[in-house]
């Protein structure tokens, strides 16, 4: 069965030391689907302290993932990974329902889903 989010080592250990650094011990990772972007639709990730009861709740590498079961449709099987080089480092976002994206990465669209596109 495809998870919902699958998060490598890579980016739960850089979760782990951002949320360490930001002083969110005993947060949830949530991933999240917002309007916006030059494709339509943008991935947010940030720390909450709340669970809803109609989120869906993922355990990986030590970590608690939280996404909404309305976001878990367009996002189901899509790897999170963070990668290190010369230039930096940042995550990468792999979701296999996105049918366009635009060069920064984080805005996307699947073939049911469009959001609200913006100029950029």
């Amino acid at each position: 069965m495809t998870q919902v989010v699958e998060l490598s080592e890579a980016a739960a250990y850089q979760v782990k030391e951002m949320m360490s650094h930001n002083e969110e011990h005993g947060a949830f990772l949530r991933v999240a689907v917002h309007g916006g972007g030059c494709s339509g639709l943008s991935y947010g990730m940030g720390f909450e302290h709340e669970k809803k009861d109609s989120d869906i709740t993922l355990e990986q590498h030590g970590l608690t993932i939280l996404v909404s079961s309305e976001d878990a449709a367009i996002i189901k099987g899509t790897v999170i990974d963070y990668k290190q080089s010369l230039m930096g480092g940042g995550f990468t976002i792999e979701n296999p329902n996105a049918i366009a994206s635009c060069g920064c990465g984080s805005s996307f669209r699947t073939a049911s889903k469009t959001g609200t596109p913006e100029n950029c």
